[in-house]
């Protein structure tokens, strides 16, 4: 009874909740800043590293590195341990894959990784700089779960690998979501940063330019990318790269870059349960092939309209997905939601860290070094007297106390001309001591030099991103549509300039400036304003800015607005695009006539409609001042009438 304690059990059940937060929290879930690792990534690198499966040897058993994994740094489930290091070595989940894998480690269509006793791995090239002067005393050591061994807190990281590849994690109350980067970028940016520490988020987003997939795809505008980068969080709607072929009469799409994240075996069991429901109608087959990367072909039925079925992929079907952005991280070991820019500075700040650490090491043993050369210097000056004391002495430290006493030396260098081999007495050989005492005597200057100077720290850091990316830059593979300006909420991104937007009868629309028609001299032939399929004609040509509203009226009477630089721009030779890509129309649902409504516009006021059984009205031109995306009804129309026309006037015409 004496051991019994009485507890409040909701203040106990808040207390261990909150210890076992903590630890998902900073142990499991969410990566550190400093090198954008998790715990199990960073042990299965350090671990690999340490038993030398580095991309110079032979791979080694999976099973194996797991066991050594588990049983030295990370006391789980060997299963986690196998699934966090196959992640690492597949080319869809990581950009620049840190594992090197061999035999089977799953794909994109979902089928997981063979068995660890089948696969082998080793360490990736990339993975080298992650770790590299990690022996430099760079960054602290601590004790592992037993204390037998002896683990990094965080690896050097030389490249900001928590931007490059990203990451994804769930802890208790809190989720990351950190999308990878190009590398040649994102140095870019950290080079950019330290050449001007007060660089504005727009000036950084010109290096750094959005996210890059290992799965391409495109991202539609940049709004979300600049939200994300500016406040830590932010959503992106990514859309798979599609193009429209023919083959054998048949129109077929051909989709050869998807979403990240997505598996394309679940992507066609849902086209075929959509086909099935005949909630998308129009397709005859769909075949996969992923021999040499992502290869999907759907291909048509003879009267389906390609870019019809390939909108309503976008929408029912993971072809087109939103990514969110949360860029949480563990900063000093707090969880903190951060923009790009103080990502970046406290990155390079850690790698100032990293190179002094690194600096006075090298300082420590280059002065040690030159401490054993400077004693070897005085005993080769005196070689006779010191081969008389040595060879008059009875025992070891006799004879280092006699150097020490009769030479003035430490008993560090006394042990190395005692340790000194007889082949150093040549001529040859003092030479070369003193060539590397002149040498270190440098090195000690410059490395001091550096630790003075935080410039100079600044410029080593950055020399050496650079080399980095000269070695493992590559193009970027996700693109950034930036005609796709429906996601653009900053207007102030977009130039206001004089266009003009053609509307065919078919519904191909484009927009282009107005300098594209120059003015012509006498004799002048003309120019190909437009390319059209047979039996087309532009039906509808106005002029308008790019800030201007445009409103589209359909047939069917009701009204649809966009901005002018919505319009996809196109070419003078291209026909454009089909206007059912940017507009919700219906079956048989055709736009009869445009409209552009200019800011501070006196003239406009009303619209006035004529149906095609002749009955007409005048509306003021407020009330199209709201319309949604999925548009609104202009005027009520009775059966089989249709909406043929509408003029602009200001009341008195």
């Amino acid at each position: 009874m004496d051991r019994l304690e009485k507890n409040n059990i909701v203040q106990e059940v808040k207390d261990s909740f909150l210890e076992y937060s903590m630890s998902v929290i900073v142990a499991r879930a969410l990566p550190d800043l400093r090198d954008g690792l998790k715990p199990v990534h960073r042990r299965i690198l350090y671990s690999m590293y340490e038993s030398g499966y580095t991309p110079d040897k032979p791979h080694k058993k999976s099973a194996r590195i797991v066991g050594d994994v588990m049983g030295k740094y990370h006391p789980h489930g060997d299963s986690s341990i196998y699934e966090a290091m196959v992640r690492m070595a597949q080319d869809f989940s990581y950009r620049y894959m840190l594992v090197d894998g061999h035999g089977n480690f799953g794909n994109i269509e979902g089928y997981g990784a063979a068995a660890m006793r089948y696969t082998e791995s080793r360490l990736a090239k990339i993975s080298l700089e992650l770790l590299r002067n990690i022996n430099k005393d760079t960054v602290d050591f601590v004790p592992n779960f037993d204390e037998s061994e002896r683990e990094p807190e965080v690896l050097p990281s030389r490249f900001p690998n928590i931007l490059v590849n990203g990451t994804t994690g769930i802890a208790v109350g809190m989720a990351t979501n950190i999308p990878p980067h190009n590398l040649g970028e994102v140095i870019d940016g950290c080079v950019a940063y330290i050449d001007n520490p007060d660089i504005e988020l727009d000036e950084l987003m010109q290096h750094i330019k959005g996210p890059d997939f290992p799965t391409g795809a495109i991202i539609l505008g940049n709004s979300g990318i600049r939200k994300a980068y500016e406040t830590g969080r932010g959503s992106i709607t990514i859309r798979s790269k599609a193009t429209i072929e023919e083959e054998h009469g048949r129109q077929q799409i051909i989709i050869d870059e998807v979403p990240y994240g997505v598996n394309t075996l679940e992507l066609k069991n849902k086209v075929a349960e959509l086909v099935h429901n005949k909630t998308i109608e129009g397709i005859a087959d769909y075949h996969s092939d992923l021999k040499n990367g992502i290869k999907i072909t759907i291909t048509l039925k003879r009267d389906a309209n390609a870019q019809v079925v390939l909108n309503k992929l976008y929408k029912h079907t993971s072809f087109q997905t939103t990514y969110g952005i949360i860029f949480l991280m563990l900063d000093q070991g707090v969880p903190k939601t951060l923009g790009l820019k103080d990502i970046i500075s406290k990155y390079i700040e850690y790698q100032k860290e990293v190179i002094i650490r690194r600096t006075k090491f090298d300082l420590d043993v280059a002065e040690k070094r030159v401490h054993i050369l400077e004693g070897l210097k005085i005993a080769l000056d005196n070689i006779d007297a010191v081969i008389k004391v040595i060879r008059g002495s009875n025992s070891d430290d006799e004879a280092r106390s006699g150097l020490m006493n009769g030479f003035k030396l430490t008993e560090i260098q006394a042990n190395a001309i005692l340790e000194m081999r007889l082949r150093r007495l040549t001529g040859l050989e003092r030479e070369k001591i003193e060539n590397e005492l002149n040498e270190l005597l440098k090195t000690i200057d410059e490395l001091k030099a550096i630790l003075a100077s935080d410039e100079k720290i600044l410029e080593v850091i950055k020399n050496e991103l650079l080399e980095i990316k000269q070695k493992y830059g590559d193009e970027r593979r996700t693109n950034i549509d930036m005609t796709a300006i429906e996601y653009i909420e900053d207007e102030s991104l977009i130039p206001e300039e004089d266009i003009i937007i053609n509307l065919t009868k078919n519904g191909y629309i484009k927009r282009l400036r107005t300098d594209t028609y120059k003015t012509q001299n006498r004799g002048g032939v003309g120019i190909k304003g437009m390319s059209t399929n047979e039996e087309d004609f532009v039906e509808h040509l106005i002029t308008m800015n790019t800030h201007d509203y445009i409103l589209f009226f359909s047939n069917r009477g009701r009204v649809y607005r966009m901005k002018g630089y919505e319009i996809p721009e196109f070419s003078r030779q291209s026909k454009g695009l089909p206007i059912i890509n940017l507009l919700p129309l219906e079956k048989d649902e055709n736009i009869s006539s445009i409209i552009s409504i200019k800011r501070d516009d006196d003239f406009t006021k009303y619209l006035m409609f004529a149906t095609k059984n002749g009955i007409v009205k005048r509306t003021p031109i407020e009330e199209f001042d709201n319309i949604r995306k999925g548009g609104k009804i202009a005027i009520v129309l009775k059966e089989n009438d249709e909406l043929i026309s509408l003029k602009s006037t200001f009341g008195k015409n």
